[in-house]
């Protein structure tokens, strides 16, 4: 199935994830649910039929950890390998996400870091 090569899905680290969490619904009205048992929280900003993305907040896995925007593509595979061939840098290998899908997590030309997202069609 083909993707839409757009972002679709953020991850804000924080050391404080309720205290986070309470921000952003105080001010933003997000809506957020545990995923599983990981200190991880997906929000939802907002309406289905307004523009936006969901995403989530999670606990800081390392100090300098930043936001991370991931980009949904069809094969993460041939993605990596044209991101490499571009100049980029893959830095957290393709892991799956259980009944989900797959992330991965790559450097651009200039160091920024972003996310890979293929979905497993037999999840959706």
């Amino acid at each position: 199935m083909a993707r839409s090569n757009r972002v679709v899905h953020f991850e804000i680290p924080t050391d404080h994830p309720e205290k986070s969490m309470n921000f952003f619904k105080t001010i933003f009205g997000w809506e957020f649910e545990k995923y599983g048992d990981e200190d991880y929280w997906m929000v939802k900003t907002g309406a289905e039929d307004t523009p936006g993305i969901n995403g989530a907040i999670m606990k800081k896995r390392d100090p300098n950890q930043p936001i991370v925007n991931s980009i949904d593509i069809a094969d993460i595979d041939e993605t990596s390998k044209e991101i490499e061939k571009a100049g980029g840098k893959i830095v957290v290998p393709k892991s799956p996400v259980p009944t989900m899908g797959w992330f991965c997590m790559f450097t651009d030309i200039d160091g920024n870091i972003h996310g890979l997202w293929e979905t497993d069609e037999n999840a959706e």
